[in-house]
């Protein structure tokens, strides 16, 4: 509403605006022009012609007068009304289309010649459409007055030959700048306003309207010469030839937006094709007047009047039809429309020489196309107030299609978490590297303990974890040119470093420089780790798919070795999957065959180096390869369905050795893996073996991990510990201290036993980075926390007495017994009868 309002006041300055034009188009200087254009005759002249040739040349006059030449043609103009001119008048020609122009003006002292080509016109213009000449001579003494255009489109195009008095601004020049002033902000003021007022997808007839008012503006401030104020040399041959084509736009333009803007129903669909065909009609003859060197221009120009006529003829009948069918936005169209057509027919009859030339039409013009702009904004707005609803309802589907798109054009190249490239993206630039042949390096990096900080601290803390491994591996590699970073996995990141072995390497250091980097989860402090492998194309592979195999071996074996390191691919690796492949192929046959079998090795009190029980340690007595240990097939067993049944086949071993050795083994220990303890029936079952064995529950030891611990079904793993604790079932924690958060877990799980890992009893003797303290603080947190702490790896003497003194009560290793199958230890005497 208040742009309506704004407009109606526009409409007030306009009307104002008028009147004050019209006061000036009364002034004197207008009334003093001399209209030449009466008295012109022509004659062709070849180029070259000398003054005295141009004014003794046979002049015609009337219709046998040459409107072209095959080089020049001079018109004749009668100087007898130029006496009441003073020194230095002006000379005001149509602007038509032409090569060169010349003017020759004979006086008592001579004659006066001067020849301009179109780059020499770009100060010789006027306001109104017309080319300006400063005569020197007075009028009185003007002899004769001749024009002359070389290669001409047709004198019958133009159709103003003016003299007037020379001013710098006369009255008819500021009314036209007036004019076009006032018509230039009406017209913005509309285009302004009709692109605030839609809503959601704008509609065909508004846009068609748009279209119509940006034309109409470029076309009055051409037409006018208004525009050469801005731009000089847009004026004369090159401007007429931009009007041609923009007055068929326009034609085209109004009839678009008639035909979109009647209701529907309205109008057949027969007129609507009509219209259509008119409005390309006016398009391309439009395009066909503007290129007089290729067509007639004579006739160009008769078929766009002719289209234009047509087209009117057409709009006046529909709005007859529309009206008596109760089309309401008819009434603003004719409103808005009816002066425009008008005086359109009325420039018409002008054109085709039925009128006389007149600048009143011109000017009323451009003053019915501003009302009009005015009407029809107010109809438009009209016509949105009816189709509000449908309009919002549309924006709001456009907005969901919108952002559906956008989110699935992210999600096509972009990770939406870190806002790095994708698996899409990853594999897309890969390609092209490849296509391209070009050597690069592919490093994948895994976040370690990624799954430890979403069951600790939450996911939103993980996707912490993970945007803050994004940003750093972005920063590291924003020097290197050429570097993609892309997140391909959950916890998974792929870099492709083209470029040579430098490079690579370069790389690498810049992401181990990056290793333990604090983050801030929570108002706490942890550490970054990564484990990284990589590969280099095509020294390794030289399919994507192998090339990303290898690397994900080298990032295996990065895990395996201790995570938080950097491993380059090596074609070992590959011969050691393969070779553990074959022996997930081997197992079933092997365990039906017996092959797998268990290994016991004793654990002591430190006290009175007794045996109190014996850890179960498998092997595999393989046909080829002999007695293998679990870190050589384990971990593609457990990735297999076999895995689980060589578990539960290590456990009635174990079970079946308490029960027929009665109290010989003492507290057996024996290793469980996640998908033994995960799930509801998981405690229940080995509960019902131990039964069905006969055998008490404090006498198995069910040994775990903290990689157990950080598998997906944690919860679920932690409540089948906790039954088989509450049934008698020892638990100890193996490997305790070289986990990422093992004094946490001490805290949740229902551990009775602390395994020290061999690692820390090894390093016990070292002077300097000792693990003394380490084994000293572990002893304390497990004596303090009530639980038993075992020593692993004990070899000596020497360790043996360092942990006593420490406060370690049990102990294993090669100073009290390597692993010995089975047999031979459950013939052995009883052990001692210490609980633990």
């Amino acid at each position: 509403m208040k742009a309506a309002k704004l407009l109606w006041n526009v409409s007030a300055c306009a009307l104002f605006g008028v009147l004050v034009l019209l006061g000036l188009m009364s002034g004197t200087a207008s009334a003093k022009a001399v209209d030449l254009y009466q008295s012109v005759c022509s004659a062709a002249l070849p180029d070259g012609a000398t003054d005295a040739r141009i004014i003794q040349a046979p002049y015609r006059c009337g219709d046998q007068a040459p409107t072209r030449g095959e080089d020049w043609l001079w018109i004749r103009l009668d100087p007898a009304p130029l006496a009441a001119l003073s020194a230095g008048w002006d000379l005001l020609i149509d602007q038509t289309r032409f090569d060169r122009i010349g003017l020759l003006v004979v006086t008592r002292d001579g004659t006066v010649r001067r020849s301009l080509s179109y780059d020499e016109l770009k100060d010789h213009w006027a306001p109104g459409g017309l080319l300006k000449f400063v005569v020197g001579p007075p009028g009185r003494d003007v002899r004769g007055l001749y024009i002359g255009f070389r290669h001409i489109d047709d004198l019958s195009l133009m159709r103003k030959v003016i003299a007037r008095p020379h001013n710098a601004m006369n009255g008819a020049d500021v009314g036209w700048l007036v004019l076009m002033g006032l018509f230039t902000g009406t017209l913005l003021s509309a285009f302004l306003y009709n692109l605030v007022i839609h809503a959601g997808r704008r509609p065909a007839f508004q846009r068609w309207y748009l279209l119509w008012v940006s034309v109409a503006l470029v076309y009055g401030l051409m037409w006018t010469n208004v525009a050469a104020l801005v731009v000089p040399w847009l004026i004369g041959p090159v401007v007429v030839r931009i009007w041609f084509a923009l007055v068929g736009l326009m034609v085209a333009a109004c009839n678009m937006f008639f035909f979109s803007v009647i209701e529907d129903g309205i109008l057949s669909r027969r007129v609507i094709r009509a219209g259509r065909w008119l409005a390309i009609g006016g398009v391309v003859f439009g395009v066909l007047a503007a290129a007089d060197t290729w067509f007639p221009p004579v006739l160009t120009d008769r078929l766009l009047n002719y289209d234009i006529a047509a087209t009117s003829a057409l709009i006046a009948w529909s709005c007859v039809v529309a009206a008596r069918r109760g089309s309401r936005v008819v009434w603003f169209y004719m409103i808005g429309w009816s002066p425009v057509i008008t005086l359109f027919v009325l420039r018409l009859a002008r054109n085709l020489g039925f009128v006389r030339q007149n600048d009143a039409v011109d000017m009323a013009t451009f003053l019915a196309l501003a009302f009009e702009a005015l009407v029809l904004s107010l109809a438009i707005a009209d016509r949105f107030r009816r189709i509000r609803r449908e309009l919002d309802q549309a924006r709001q589907r456009r907005e969901i299609d919108l952002a559906e798109t956008k989110t699935l054009r992210l999600a096509a190249q972009t990770d939406f978490l870190t806002g790095l490239g994708n698996r899409a993206a990853y594999q897309q630039q890969a390609t092209a590297l490849m296509k391209a042949s070009i050597p690069f390096s592919l490093f994948l990096i895994d976040v370690d303990y990624l799954k430890d900080v979403n069951d600790r601290l939450g996911h939103a803390s993980g996707d912490m974890l993970l945007c803050h491994v994004g940003t750093a591996l972005a920063d590291a590699v924003r020097a290197m040119a050429d570097v993609r970073v892309s997140r391909i996995g959950g916890d998974e990141f792929a870099i492709l470093c083209p470029g040579s072995l430098h490079s690579e390497a370069e790389l690498a250091e810049r992401i181990a420089a990056i290793q333990g980097e604090p983050w801030h989860p929570r108002d706490r402090t942890r550490t970054m780790s990564l484990s990284i492998g990589s590969a280099r194309y095509p020294d390794d592979a030289e399919a994507l798919d192998l090339l990303y195999h290898d690397a994900d071996l080298a990032l295996y074996t990065a895990k395996r070795l201790g995570r938080e390191r950097y491993v380059r691919y090596d074609p070992l690796q590959r011969s050691l999957q393969e070779l553990q492949i074959a022996f997930a192929g081997e197992a079933e046959q092997a365990l039906e065959q017996g092959e797998f079998i268990l290994y016991l090795q004793p654990i002591v009190s430190l006290e009175t180096e007794t045996v109190c029980g014996h850890e179960a340690l498998l092997r595999w007595n393989h046909p080829e390869h002999g007695l293998m240990s679990p870190d050589r097939f384990a971990d593609v067993l457990v990735a297999e369905r076999i895995g689980l049944r060589i578990q539960d086949h290590v456990l009635e071993l174990a079970l079946t050795a308490l029960r027929d050795r009665s109290e010989g083994l003492g507290v057996l220990c024996v290793n469980f893996t996640s998908a033994q303890l995960a799930g509801p029936r998981s405690a229940r079952t080995v509960l019902e073996r131990l039964a069905h064995y006969g055998v008490d529950p404090a006498r198995l030891c069910v040994e775990v991990t903290e990689g157990v611990m950080l598998d997906r079904a944690a919860d679920s793993i932690l409540s089948s510990l906790r039954i088989l604790h509450d049934a008698g079932v020892c638990i100890a924690l193996d490997d305790f201290g070289t986990g990422y958060a093992s004094l946490v877990h001490l805290r949740d799980l229902p551990v009775d036993r602390i395994k020290i890992d061999q690692s820390f009893v090894a390093g016990l003797d070292e002077t300097e980075g000792g693990t003394l303290p380490i084994i000293s603080a572990i002893v304390g947190l497990g004596v303090g926390l009530g639980k038993v702490v075992i020593a692993e790896g004990i070899e000596s003497e020497w360790q043996a007495e360092r942990l006593r003194q420490l406060g370690v009560r049990l102990g294993q290793g090669y100073r009290y017994g390597r692993p010995v199958a089975l047999a031979p230890i459950t013939e052995a005497k009883p052990v001692s009868q210490l609980v633990f």
